[in-house]
């Protein structure tokens, strides 16, 4: 009887368990849902739908607007999200297809960039509230909080490492650990208290509250253009998750998991936020007599020790959510792709947090001129990037990808391409991106430039599936395939070998019922 052939190993350079199909799918729907309550609860969200409403936007438009704009990055969420579930892989992994097994680096390395600087700046956002909760519950610090060490005074220095050991111990347990602490903590602890906030503050209004008229009195015109504007802005400010979704749907057991932790997260959780949020800003100007945009400030406007303390600790558990989600999990996919041999995603995840210490986030948080020209930058690559792995994986290919071959450094492999980079890649990134930054940040585009990843997109898109029309006819028409995509990559565990030797092919991993 003869011996089936042993199945190819993956390479070492490209492979280890954390970047290989996922074994294991655990993230139902609520989990998908939580993921983005971690998300979308962040105070930037809540100050930027009450900024709107105080920028003269009557409270339905705001409502639109969002809803608009949120509705575009569920499309956008789907489509990558289809992609994470069928392959099982990480976004570094996924972008091979399109940017070569190598040539993935360049996306996924400027992903991680930007990430290590917001993670950074989040860090040390929520230990300034540390800092308050601190002062609050113990005055005579005081003094430690008037020197300086680099920019931070000593208490401000304690508050960060705090803030960044818990969070270190937090992403050090790995993807399952996080799945369940975001399921019952940093998703919905949030929520409890913005909605505490505005039923105190409605009553203590006595219910004159206007969610109809415009607190500046901006015109029909100028209210069209902010309106369009927050559509735009509110999709930019997902796009990094849009980029790397495929970290968290590879865990999805089946599609509707996604499709529906997505609609219930984004659309409606999202818009729901922010009706809270501008009902919340609403409330301030009857009960305070002005209009205040910042949940903790509303909080400290309350003046009760009691209620400073749980808002506090409810921003900053809010804070550490949307840091897991948006700012660690991606680099640490990212830097495990550099070399996988020797990185995996706990190294990857810690080469982050010390590199978030070592920008010094709160200097770059403090100059309005690099968040605009270094962040502002990277930011207008995203469209770009997002458009190319979607172009590939979806109108090119046709969601027709060989996983193992994702893991393979030969030279004759699907995806080497021409010393492991993509050249059509490179080519249709390079003039949108450049566009893309240049509308983004050059003053005489200013009018245009909350809409510059659009152009990035748009641009992007068209060079790359103008490129690859050879490989699109090659892929053929029909509808995209639904099934995960089987591998013997995907069979492979942490210790001994993929295929044990005179085994057959393994089946792919079976997916187990999320929660």
């Amino acid at each position: 009887m003869t011996t089936p052939p042993k199945p190819p190993q993956p390479d070492p350079r490209l492979f280890n368990t954390d970047l290989a199909p996922a074994p294991e799918r655990t993230w139902g729907t609520y989990s998908i849902f939580a993921l983005w309550m971690s998300d979308t609860h962040a105070i930037s969200n809540y100050a930027f739908a009450a900024s709107l409403f105080v920028l003269g936007l009557p409270a339905w438009e705001v409502f639109v607007a969002l809803l608009a704009g949120i509705t575009i990055v569920h499309w956008l969420m789907n489509r990558m999200g289809h992609a994470g579930h069928r392959t099982g892989v990480p976004y570094p992994v996924l972008a091979r297809a399109s940017w070569g097994v190598y040539g993935a680096n360049i996306p996924a390395l400027l992903r991680a960039v930007m990430a290590v600087a917001w993670y950074g700046i989040q860090t040390w956002l929520a230990s300034t509230a540390v800092v308050l909760l601190t002062l609050q519950l113990a005055p005579g610090l005081e003094a430690y909080h008037h020197n300086s060490v680099l920019g931070l005074s000593t208490l401000g220095w304690v508050a960060f490492l705090v803030m960044w050991g818990l969070q270190a111990v937090l992403l050090t347990r790995g993807m399952e650990f996080i799945r369940k602490v975001q399921d019952f903590a940093t998703g919905p602890v949030v929520w409890l208290v913005v909605l505490a906030l505005a039923v105190y503050l409605v009553v203590k209004s006595g219910g004159d509250i206007s969610l109809t008229r415009s607190l500046t009195g901006l015109g029909a015109s100028a209210q069209a253009e902010q309106s369009l504007i927050a559509v735009s802005l509110t999709v930019a400010t997902f796009l990094t998750l849009v980029l790397n979704y495929a970290d968290f749907a590879r865990f999805t057991p089946d599609h509707r998991s996604y499709r529906r932790g997505n609609l219930i997260g984004l659309p409606v959780n999202f818009t729901a936020f922010a009706v809270v949020a501008v009902l919340v800003t609403a409330g301030t100007i009857s009960v305070f007599g002005e209009a205040i945009y910042d949940p903790v400030k509303v909080i400290q406007k309350i003046d009760n020790p009691v209620v400073t303390v749980i808002g506090a600790l409810a921003f900053i558990v809010a804070t550490i959510g949307i840091n897991v989600v948006a700012n660690f999990v991606s680099p640490a996919y990212d830097f495990a792709n550099l070399a996988p041999k020797y990185l995996n995603f706990k190294r990857g995840g810690m080469i982050t947090a010390v590199l978030s210490i070592v920008v010094m986030p709160w200097k770059l948080y403090s100059s309005a001129l690099v968040i605009q020209y270094f962040l502002g930058a990277l930011g207008a690559f995203l469209g770009p990037l997002v458009a190319i792995l979607l172009v590939d994986y979806h109108l090119v290919r046709r969601g027709r990808i060989d996983v193992d071959a994702l893991f393979s450094a030969d030279a004759r492999g699907a995806y080497f391409y021409r010393r492991g980079y993509n050249p059509k890649a490179v080519a249709a990134f390079l003039p949108a991106a450049a566009v893309c930054a240049a509308l983004a940040l050059v003053p005489a585009f200013a009018v245009v430039a909350p809409f510059s990843w659009i152009v990035g997109m748009g641009l992007a898109g068209a060079l790359y599936a103008l490129l690859s029309r050879r490989e699109r006819a090659a892929a053929g028409a029909g509808p995209v395939p639904e099934g995960i995509i089987p591998s013997q990559a995907g069979a492979v565990v942490a210790e001994g070998p993929a295929v044990p030797e005179g085994a057959g092919p393994l089946a792919p991993p079976v997916p187990v019922k999320g929660s």
